[in-house]
């Protein structure tokens, strides 16, 4: 598996936490401390957070970073913890 495969799953995989969060992008930037804009830039995949704010983000959306990482599973196909 290519390193640029790998990223395009970290990034499906963070995606689809945000959406099931049911946070707004609004409530998840206020939590991480960036811009919705930012948040939405999570979501097209267009960038990905530093290794800090990844970290902030997990805690905020309730979801394990090994999960998004894919070290992990998820039970259910659910990102909740």
């Amino acid at each position: 598996m290519g390193k640029e495969t790998v990223l395009e799953e970290i990034q499906q995989r963070l995606r689809e936490a945000i959406r099931q969060s049911g946070l707004s992008q609004k409530a998840i930037a206020e939590k991480v401390g960036v811009h919705p804009s930012t948040v939405n830039k999570y979501i097209r995949a267009d960038k990905f957070p530093s290794i800090d704010t990844f970290a902030i983000l997990c805690r905020a959306l309730g979801v394990s970073s090994d999960v998004i990482l894919g070290l992990a599973e998820t039970d259910e196909g659910s990102f909740k913890q």
